[in-house]
């Protein structure tokens, strides 16, 4: 299996904001209360479900304009550079993306990573919701290849769970700079409903 790169091109020349010592991480907890410890890659039994149900629903496997409109309507109303509907396939894989265009002064992303890399692995595990408005607060977080290779600050995901119980991927928000404490709960919940969006769109749309 080969990946494609994480990154089309580097031109962020963002210095990622100071730790927040006062602020403890938050524990990671998988969706039973076992606390987690990283990184983290899918359980085969898990990812083998997930490709099966994702095969027989016919999702897109992808880019695809519908969930790239979520995606851009998402990080638009949480006012994030960029915007993921991410499944996880072989690869992450962004079936909808928001990003700054080329020659913005930001990077320019492809619509797959690895699926050790990034912060949704934790959410696809824990099957619940991430928000990170700094993650450099955390060694466990700040510690992760998008933070070199992006230059990302916050991040803010929530799981795409099926009515099966089966967990497709995450919804998620990343951004260069750190949001207010006062931000984070409104963040959160902003991106909690686009992933309610996205399951909405799914269950109509996509079925067994």
């Amino acid at each position: 299996m080969t990946h494609q790169p994480l990154l089309l091109s580097q031109n962020n020349a963002h210095t990622p904001s100071p730790l927040t010592p006062s602020e403890p991480p938050p524990q990671l907890l998988a969706a039973d209360g076992t606390p987690l410890a990283g990184p983290l890659v899918p359980d085969p039994a898990e990812q083998a479900e997930r490709l099966d149900l994702i095969r027989r629903l016919g999702l897109p496997t992808s880019a695809n304009p519908d969930f790239d409109a979520i995606a851009t309507d998402m990080a638009q109303a949480a006012a994030f550079l960029y915007g993921f509907i991410n499944l996880f396939l072989e690869d992450q894989t962004f079936i909808g993306l928001h990003q700054p265009p080329v020659g913005s002064g930001h990077v320019v992303i492809s619509r797959t990573m690895r699926l050790d890399h990034g912060w949704c692995p934790e959410v696809v595990a824990r099957k619940r919701p991430l928000p990170l408005r700094n993650v450099h607060a955390s060694p466990r977080f700040s510690g992760n290849p998008v933070v070199d290779a992006v230059g990302i600050t916050s991040y803010f995901g929530v799981p795409l769970i099926h009515p099966s119980g089966v967990t497709l991927g995450t919804a998620c928000v990343t951004d260069p700079d750190e949001r207010p404490l006062n931000q984070a709960v409104v963040i959160r919940d902003k991106v909690v409903a686009y992933g309610q969006r996205v399951m909405d769109h799914i269950t109509r749309n996509y079925r067994l």
